[in-house]
């Protein structure tokens, strides 16, 4: 998965590299205590995240597919 820009400021876009057409995928969005801040289902290839909602901080996402199987994880840099 491809993320940027990151630090990020207003918002993150997702890009997922390997991705095969009719897989959907759902992110989520921990901040670094592990509360979950944001959830969104159903993406296949690109999504932006809008950061209005995010503090300052680091952030941990992960990629589950439609099973709940752990595709990938990462973190992000938010910067106001």
């Amino acid at each position: 998965m491809k993320l940027y820009p990151n630090p990020a400021t207003n918002f993150i876009n997702f890009e997922i590299q390997q991705h095969n057409n009719d897989r959907i995928y759902d992110l989520i969005v921990y901040n670094f205590l592990g509360k979950k801040i944001d959830q969104i289902k159903g993406i296949s290839s690109r999504t932006t995240v809008h950061l209005d909602n995010y503090y300052n901080g680091l952030y941990i996402f992960q990629l589950r597919d439609q099973r709940g199987n752990l595709v990938e994880s990462g973190k992000f840099n938010v910067v106001k």
